[in-house]
């Protein structure tokens, strides 16, 4: 049989990732990435007040540009025989569509209203309506929604970011059918099915992120969806009840995207999920393992059998869904609201006086400061890594708390802030980062221990993202703190490998995800051993973190 090919399309915060991936090995042939154009502008974001959104019209644009870019480095033979796609992409980022299944903001009157666009996951203008979702949840009398997603419901998901729209934007809210999940949209538009009652939606997506269960007949009531603010009156029946998991197929390729993406018609489009979920899927996740993918944030994933979760709840995390991973295990997720952000900060701050100062110099033409501007920002957080680390654990005698975005888990709560202590004239640049870094290897030891203490083993820890590939400094402490060996996935697309797995399953490629694990998933280039001295001192510093995160948490809350 003639060798058969999937392609993996990661939607990311700023980009799109394609993955050209031969089904029988696991072989990635190709890749493409495209940066969203009106995002790089800063458009339609203002981080003074967490506000975060994508213009739909990005998605498209780089989608079509990135499998282009992918495609065009094989030759004719090898897009003739794609055999499907799959789709991973960020989440919870939610739209406003219309009667038709069309995003607000593709509509003229729309193009330029940030509300008709797609909520990002790191959006947290929705902090008040998380509030009253917990409270009403928690006391309402009726079923308690939160139970399966931790306990804790986010400003990051599905339901306080729609409120927060319906209650800003009265032109948004008359315009708005339905509303739709990024990982449920592609594939609609791929397949031409973007009708808000008939589209395929992931069960990763309304599991994690909307409170979908089967225990009370998908979404939350309408008694309680009513009680929290009228505004949500209706909305409930013009969502979903069924979910799927993405294994399935969407729908299969429309002519109208075949020709734009050079792919054969009708091919399979599997349903979507969240990149992570895929990721680790593309990472190889097994039993009592658990996959961080380490970016701008982390987000952590599990899988348990059934007869492990049994009737646990399992508490301060972001879900436990029957299949939102894979088929037949419970899927949990959890993550820290900012891991690389952190590290994006501090460079932020020490490379201000370039991006301030030296534009206004003069005796220095426009293209060395452009240069000079560009090549130091790429370098500082090298530098900083090899700088802190030579020194030592007590050295630099600053303890800091990876807040600076909120926390995700334990127990989501975005109202947090980050800390600092320690701080005298003698700190230094690269002691300050080493707290840092070592501030997100803490936040990383305690979504451990919680899956620990609330009885889900771990195993085995995987990395994957671009932390893991980048930065052995991060990694190394990371292991250190953990007190457990790291392995690093091989591959640096694991979102984009996941979604071609789901890809060759959707296509009758392989029977099963397992299967497609065993023939496709990556292997791993390096392994971070935790070192038993450092180990041991971590140990002591970490408790002195959990301390310092329960006195100044009412405090920070506040600021």
């Amino acid at each position: 049989m003639k060798e058969r090919y999937v392609l993996g399309l990661d939607f990311g915060s700023d980009s799109v990732r394609a993955l050209v991936v031969n089904t029988d090995t696991g072989e990635e042939l190709a890749s493409g990435v495209s940066y969203y154009k009106r995002w790089l502008e800063g458009k339609y974001c203002d981080p003074a007040i967490n506000q975060f959104r994508h213009h739909p019209q990005d998605y498209l644009d780089s989608m079509t540009e990135a499998v282009n870019i992918a495609l065009g480095e094989c030759g004719a033979e090898v897009r003739e025989r794609v055999v499907g796609i799959g789709v991973d992409t960020t989440g919870s980022t939610p739209c406003a569509v219309n009667e038709d299944g069309v995003a607000l903001a593709l509509l003229d009157e729309y193009r330029e209203n940030p509300n008709a666009m797609f909520i990002l996951w790191k959006d947290h203008t929705a902090v008040k309506e998380a509030a009253e979702i917990n409270t009403r949840a928690w006391t309402w009398g009726g079923e308690d929604y939160t139970k399966y997603v931790g306990g804790v419901y986010s400003s990051e998901w599905f339901w306080a970011k729609i409120l927060h729209i319906l209650r800003i934007d009265e032109e948004i809210r008359e315009a708005a059918f339905s509303w739709v999940e990024l990982c449920d949209w592609i594939p609609a538009v791929l397949t031409g099915n973007i009708e808000p009652l008939s589209m395929k939606r992931s069960r990763c997506a309304a599991g994690h992120k909307a409170m979908w269960h089967e225990e009370w007949g998908g979404l939350p009531s309408e008694d309680f969806l009513t009680g929290l603010d009228p505004l949500l009156a209706g909305l409930r029946d013009r969502l979903y009840e069924k979910t799927y998991t993405s294994e399935e197929k969407a729908g299969s390729l429309t002519a109208e995207w075949a020709e734009k993406l050079g792919l054969p018609e009708g091919i399979a489009v599997a349903v979507g999920a969240f990149d992570a979920h895929m990721g680790a899927v593309g990472a190889g996740i097994g039993e009592k393992t658990i996959v961080k993918i380490m970016g701008t944030s982390t987000c952590d994933i599990m899988i348990a059998p059934y007869e492990v979760i049994d009737n646990k709840l399992i508490r301060g995390i972001c879900g436990q869904v029957d299949g939102s991973v894979m088929p037949g295990v419970v899927g949990l997720e959890a993550g820290q609201s900012g891991f690389g952000d952190v590290y994006a900060w501090f460079r932020n701050i020490l490379s201000w006086p370039l991006e301030a100062i030296l534009p206004e110099m003069e005796g220095i033409d426009k293209e060395l400061k452009e240069k000079i501007i560009r090549e130091t920002r790429e370098r500082i957080l090298v530098k900083l890594s090899e700088e802190a680390e030579k020194l030592s654990i007590e050295e630099t005698g600053l303890l800091a708390l990876d807040w600076l975005n909120g926390r995700r888990t334990p127990f989501a709560d975005q109202t947090l802030k980050g800390a600092i202590i320690g701080l005298k004239l003698g700190t230094s640049a690269p002691a300050v980062f080493r707290a840092l870094v070592e501030a997100t290897a803490f936040g990383a030891r305690a979504i451990n221990d919680q899956f620990i203490n609330e009885g889900v083993p771990i195993e085995q820890v995987i990395a994957t993202g671009g932390i893991s590939q980048k930065n052995a400094f991060v990694m190394q402490v990371t292991a250190d703190v953990l007190n457990m060996p790291i392995k690093v996935a091989a591959s640096e697309q694991t979102c984009a490998l996941g979604a071609g797995i789901f890809a060759a399953v959707a296509a009758g490629v392989y029977d099963s995800i397992e299967e497609g694990i065993e023939k496709m998933a990556t292997g791993y280039s390096r392994t971070y051993y935790p070192d038993e001295e450092r180990a041991r001192k971590y140990q002591e510093v970490y408790e002195k973190y959990l301390k310092l995160g329960e006195d100044l948490t009412p405090h920070l809350q506040k600021i």
